[in-house]
């Protein structure tokens, strides 16, 4: 595997594995890898001919100065785990490599909706941060496919509007979120958790079960305001368990039976702040 901590460099080396005929597959990370990582790496190379991953802190898209210092950095092993799963290059910049001239002025994307409801809405500012690292990304590894897990089913939905706003022409493909066996969602920030809150984090999953298995047509808000009760008596701070459309996120209080909808939870267990959703009806 070779690593690239210089955006041009990589430009240029990209550039010419192209001329050669490869197909690139990328995965951005910010590092701290599980199983969820890596099977983003294996469907890349199932689908193209060199694959490249980044590890990128990225800190302005951390709205909590804390949480950004308390992300978990685990260098060395994201390396062997990269090199294990047979990536052929990695690119691990600096934060001036990746934003020269500082962060006071960067670029602004028009987001719409998507930046102002669920984590828009709980974290300011947060996938203006997404865009403004994913577009740098994007132009110094020049792939053909971007490779994303659906666990961040609101980011996957950003970085599709800013490929659609930039014209960027690369192909997305959303992977299906991997589990731990108690179904909590694999994510960096389960470092963070102890054996014991690793087993109540399944809650998370759990309701969204609940709220796939119950739901009707009709009126959906009793229905959440169970799942969030329970939640919230096990110790959870819920900042929303919402049943949004699938497709805009607009949630969806009154459902007909037919419309696509999503059932998407964010909540605090201790300090840690935790993602997960479940697709209960698909458009496709």
């Amino acid at each position: 595997m070779i690593i690239f901590k210089n955006a041009a460099s990589l430009h240029r080396f990209m550039g010419i594995q192209k001329q050669k005929g490869d197909t690139i597959g990328f995965v951005p990370t910010m590092g701290a890898l599980h199983a969820g990582h890596l099977a983003l790496i294996g469907e890349s190379k199932k689908e193209t001919s060199h694959t490249c991953a980044s590890i990128f802190v990225n800190p302005t898209q951390f709205n909590d100065p804390a949480d950004f210092e308390k992300y978990p950095v685990t260098i060395e092993n994201d390396i062997y785990l990269l090199e294990k799963a047979g990536c052929d290059s990695l690119f691990l910049p600096s934060v001036k490599e990746i934003y020269p001239e500082g962060t006071a002025h960067l670029n602004t994307y028009a987001l719409g909706d998507l930046e102002e409801i669920l984590e828009g809405k709980y974290r300011p500012g947060h996938f203006q941060g997404v865009c403004q690292v994913v577009h740098r990304l994007l132009e110094a590894v020049q792939p053909a496919l971007l490779f994303i897990g659906q666990k961040d089913y609101q980011q996957c939905m950003v970085i599709k509007k800013l490929i659609q706003l930039t014209g960027i022409k690369v192909d997305v493909k959303i992977c299906p979120t991997l589990r731990e066996a108690n179904g909590l969602a694999m994510s960096s920030r389960n470092m963070r958790l102890s054996d014991a809150e690793r087993e109540k984090a399944s809650s998370l999953y759990r309701e969204l079960l609940f709220v796939k298995d119950h739901l009707k047509p009709g009126e959906v808000k009793t229905l959440l305001q169970e799942a969030i009760d329970r939640l919230t008596a096990e110790g959870f701070k819920v900042d929303y368990l919402s049943l949004s459309n699938a497709d805009d996120l607009h949630p969806v209080w009154q459902w007909d039976g037919r419309e696509p909808v999503v059932a998407l939870v964010a909540a605090f267990l201790g300090s840690v702040r935790l993602i997960d959703n479940l697709v209960v009806r698909s458009s496709v």
